[in-house]
């Protein structure tokens, strides 16, 4: 699954890094790196750790819904309501097609991000939705 929309979020934030934080920041990658696979999501993973990116934190993460149609169904937009709470509408413009997005509050894991991906296209497929992007504000 594509991480299309972190992009935005994790390298539009950069800080430089002092030499203390630049050596916390490769121990973070070699950490981390070698469980991450070589995709779109691996390697906003890798952008985020190399940008010193606290994986120990909890953060809000943006999970983005693309359809095939605009608007969506009122039953996918339930549907995604009861599975993760409020959702932001945001129509097609001259930037784009339109997505609903959604938020979820935790850490930051390969596992985690791409689990609830696959949840909610599974749960989105039966309406023409699929959540290929997500994003982390740091």
């Amino acid at each position: 699954m594509a991480a299309l929309g972190a992009w935005r979020y994790a390298s539009a934030h950069r800080r430089p890094l002092s030499q203390v934080g630049l050596t916390q920041a490769l121990d973070r990658m070699a950490e981390f790196t070698d469980d991450w696979p070589d995709d779109a999501d691996g390697g906003v993973f890798r952008n985020l750790a190399a940008n010193a990116f606290d994986f120990s934190k909890q953060y809000s993460v943006d999970y983005n819904v693309d359809f095939d149609s605009w608007p969506p169904q009122a039953a996918a937009l339930d549907l995604l309501r009861a599975m993760y709470g409020e959702l932001g509408l945001y129509p097609p413009d001259e930037h784009g097609d339109g997505y609903v997005q959604f938020q979820v509050l935790g850490k930051v894991s390969y596992e985690g991000v791409t689990s609830v991906q696959r949840q909610a296209s599974a749960a989105m497929g039966q309406f023409g939705g699929v959540c290929e992007s997500w994003g982390v504000l740091h």
